[in-house]
């Protein structure tokens, strides 16, 4: 990849993430920062290229939901790492899947993995919230102004699916109880 376009992608993506992580903090779901883990960042780069194969053939119909299950994806991995990580650390890609593959990946995720009761107020909440930044994303790539389905398309898309699974890993490990300390 050309050095200007990695740079541009790298401003794109830094560009969403701060946006995304400001509507998450303005609606309490975080504290101004993304909870991080390495194991989690390593497990996105096993899992990205299935990922992407399922993602990319729902963007033109469903473009939220293209990038809004990296974010599911992020909190169910973030589940099974607070869980046990050794024991979860090769979980398949498509064990997140739900009853119906791809598609209602959102639903078990929520309700089988979280364990949250799809009508309970912090399942709606957090799923509004979802919601919200998935459509934060579609309009910020839009916004980008770039050809749909070239290249350059496919890489953006990638890097916010990126940031998307970072958000959920985020979400998850402050409604796990995870905070950064200063420890000086």
């Amino acid at each position: 990849m050309e050095p200007t376009i990695a740079l541009y992608l790298d401003r794109f993506e830094e560009k969403l993430r701060k946006h995304l992580l400001r509507l998450a903090t303005q609606r309490e779901a975080l504290d101004g920062k993304l909870l991080e883990s390495q194991d989690l960042t390593d497990y996105w780069l096993t899992i990205e290229a299935e990922y992407m194969a399922d993602a990319v053939s729902e963007i033109a119909s469903y473009p939220t939901v293209s990038v809004a299950w990296a974010l599911y994806i992020g909190l169910a991995a973030a589940y099974c790492w607070d869980a046990d990580w050794d024991t979860y650390r090769n979980t398949p890609y498509t064990d997140y899947y739900g009853s119906q593959g791809f598609d209602n990946m959102d639903d078990h995720i929520v309700q089988d993995i979280l364990g949250l009761t799809p009508q309970s107020d912090e399942a709606r909440q957090l799923v509004s919230l979802i919601q919200t930044l998935a459509q934060e994303t579609v309009s910020l790539i839009r916004h980008e102004q770039i050809e749909p389905q070239s290249p350059m398309a496919f890489y953006a898309f990638s890097r916010a699916c990126r940031v998307m699974f970072a958000l959920g890993v985020a979400l998850q490990m402050k409604r796990l109880g995870y905070y950064y300390e200063n420890i000086n």
